[in-house]
């Protein structure tokens, strides 16, 4: 199983499961016959950019919470996520379109909206594709031509 297809199952589990630790992750991925370690689990959480957070009862479980803009993202970590998941950027007058794998959009929206890239109004995602609004101070083209760059395309 690739590294996208992995992530994006332990997004879906993250979504239907009440996940306290790692072990458990990996346990839930061992029950569907995908094979990964603590590190590589732990390593993929902070790709999909998991946190812990408290739920009702007090329990912390990992989760992929809406992020406020003063929540910024480190810089490598948008790379990582575009250089792992971008397959295409295009671009129309102030939209740039980015594809990802089948379930990967909105991955790659939240660590752009966490990011601060300068000219990125917002971001709509859905499930294999992103658009983003330029702000007004930049264009598409050089909007897309910035995060084919970070996505080594």
């Amino acid at each position: 199983m690739s590294k996208t297809s992995r992530q994006h199952r332990i997004v879906q589990l993250l979504g239907d499961v009440a996940v306290t630790s790692q072990t458990q992750l990996v346990e839930l991925l061992q029950a569907e016959n995908i094979e990964a370690t603590q590190a590589t689990v732990s390593r993929d959480l902070e790709d999909i950019g998991a946190i812990k957070v408290r739920i009702p009862g007090g329990d912390l479980v990992y989760g992929l919470p809406e992020h406020t803009n003063e929540h910024v993202a480190p810089p490598d970590h948008l790379r990582r996520v575009l250089t792992d998941w971008v397959a295409e950027v295009a671009y129309s007058h102030n939209i740039v379109i980015v594809r990802t794998p089948p379930g990967s959009a909105h991955v790659v929206a939240s660590a752009l909206d966490r990011s601060g890239v300068d000219g990125v109004l917002g971001t709509v995602a859905g499930d294999d594709s992103i658009m983003i609004v330029a702000s007004e101070d930049t264009t598409g083209k050089d909007l897309a031509a910035q995060l084919s760059d970070l996505a080594g395309i």
